[in-house]
């Protein structure tokens, strides 16, 4: 029946933008039709997995421009997301993730999950004295990339943000870490290879930083990102820590910017997201939804005065 937009129910547009961008993900909706009805309506009143399996199909089977995530809102209130206040999105993401996959009873479906949306990296620390490196495989929802190198000097791609992010840091001075044949804390440099990437990857731009006062200042500066990216063009062979057959599958075409505008006080939230059935662009705005060129969601890169 078309796109359709959800009402902002009282300061939701953060909220509306997240659940957008799983419900038009046909992997994620394919996941969650298969899920286990509670069997009491208390129970189906609080689990999230089932309210946003209603949510689905009442956008899916409505002939109206937008419906009402009231009921899903309520039920993740129980759980203390809030309500009527402002959010953001990326802490929001990872909150929902959880629920999910926490209420999940099939384990089947938890593992697809998983497989749809969780990176794999290895950490390595090396102690620059004695050269004692230990290693650590760990997973992660989102990759947070930094927009601002070490120095503050602004990255200008997502590309450039990427190689950052995988760099290898050295930690001196108050940062050395106890290395244990040594006995006792040394420099060292702490690296990270990518090991595995989700079927979906989800990228968090950390548009932020906090200055003297404590305050946490809006990074709006303009930051392009490409429609595909490849990661064996971005990442050297000391970046990366897997065989070709996992590196194949790195090839990323973009479907979903969640775009915030305004400041870190206030502001407004709006999806960008391209149609997997239709090859087709929308702006998700609220209960507002239109279709959109990729010069539309290119303004998405920012501004400095924005």
């Amino acid at each position: 029946t078309g796109a359709v937009g959800l009402y902002n129910i009282g300061q939701t547009c953060c909220l509306n933008s997240v659940l957008q961008v799983f419900l038009m993900n046909i992997h994620f909706t394919g996941i969650l039709r298969r899920i286990t009805v509670p069997p009491s309506d208390v129970q189906r009143r609080s689990n999230v997995p089932y309210q946003m399996l209603l949510l689905l199909e009442e956008m899916q089977c409505r002939k109206r421009k937008a419906v009402s995530p009231r009921d899903l809102a309520y039920c993740l209130s129980a759980y203390r997301v809030k309500l009527f206040m402002q959010h953001d999105a990326a802490q929001l993401f990872l909150t929902l993730w959880n629920l999910i996959k926490k209420q999940m009873e099939k384990p089947e479906l938890v593992e697809e999950l998983n497989d749809l949306y969780t990176v794999c990296v290895q950490e390595h620390l090396a102690c620059q004295k004695c050269s004692f490196e230990t290693k650590r495989n760990s997973s992660m929802l989102t990759l947070p990339l930094p927009v601002l190198d070490s120095s503050s000097h602004r990255l200008k791609t997502l590309e450039d943000c990427l190689r950052y992010f995988f760099h290898p840091e050295e930690l001196t001075d108050h940062n050395m870490c106890f290395c244990e044949q040594c006995g006792r804390k040394t420099p060292s440099l702490q690296s990270m290879k990518l090991v595995h990437l989700p079927q979906t990857l989800t990228i968090h731009l950390k548009r932020f930083c906090f200055e003297k006062s404590s305050y946490i200042h809006k990074l709006s500066h303009y930051l392009p990102f490409p429609q595909d990216l490849d990661f064996n063009a971005v990442l050297t062979e000391n970046q990366y820590h897997a065989d070709d057959n996992e590196k194949a599958a790195w090839q990323y075409e973009l479907f979903a910017v969640v775009a915030h505008s305004g400041s870190t006080s206030f502001g407004h939230y709006c999806a960008y997201i391209r149609s997997l059935t239709e090859c087709k662009w929308y702006c998700f705005n609220d209960s507002e939804v239109c279709q959109v060129s990729w010069d539309d969601v290119k303004c998405t890169y920012g501004h400095s005065n924005l």
